[in-house]
């Protein structure tokens, strides 16, 4: 019997929370922690402080779920999770967000080929990372988790804190925005 993803991280959360199960805590960190990099380190390029943000949102999953925090979707409480320590790291270090400065960015990409690759496989990679780049972040943000770690609108709207009916909106407009840019755009080399 196959059991679902959501079903299965409701039975290890269960397990967390009770029985404290660091083994259960291991399966939901292996199913999650790529994915949450990923989406650190499409908004923080430094590699250090990319595992370091990812490590810290694990921690507070741990601790919050600990406290008896009501987690409904484990990856996007994570998302939510990792978003907040992004946005507390740029409010404590005022840098500038980049993702030009991203030297991986494209393996990051390549790496799950399931999210945005599966746009067409003729596309050029490079052509649509310059797009991506040129769009506003909250609409980089919800086509990165919608296509790229393939959340559920729910759970895109519970990591952003909006109704699944704006994420509807916001994906909406964030797809017409980059199929223009991808239309004007000259094709390019990877960059």
């Amino acid at each position: 019997m196959v059991v679902s993803n959501s079903l299965q991280d409701k039975l290890l959360l269960f397990r967390i929370r009770l029985q404290r199960d660091p083994q259960a805590f291991g399966k939901l960190y292996d199913a999650y922690v790529n994915r949450i990099y990923r989406f650190v380190y499409f908004k923080i390029p430094l590699v250090e402080d990319a595992q370091d943000i990812t490590s810290e949102t694990f921690l507070r999953f741990w601790n919050q779920v600990q406290e008896g925090a009501p987690v409904t979707h484990v990856g996007a409480y994570l998302y939510r999770i990792a978003r907040n320590l992004v946005a507390d790291h740029y409010r404590t270090r005022q840098d500038a967000l980049s993702i030009d400065a991203a030297p991986e960015l494209e393996h990051l990409l390549l790496s799950d080929a399931k999210g945005l690759i599966k746009i067409e496989e003729s596309l050029d990679i490079g052509k649509v990372l310059k797009a991506l780049r040129l769009l506003k972040d909250e609409y980089r943000e919800a086509i990165i988790l919608r296509y790229v770690d393939e959340l559920t609108t729910t759970e895109i709207a519970e990591a952003l804190g909006k109704s699944p009916g704006n994420v509807r909106v916001l994906l909406h407009r964030s797809l017409d925005t980059l199929r223009t840019l991808l239309r004007t755009a000259p094709p390019s080399s990877r960059t």
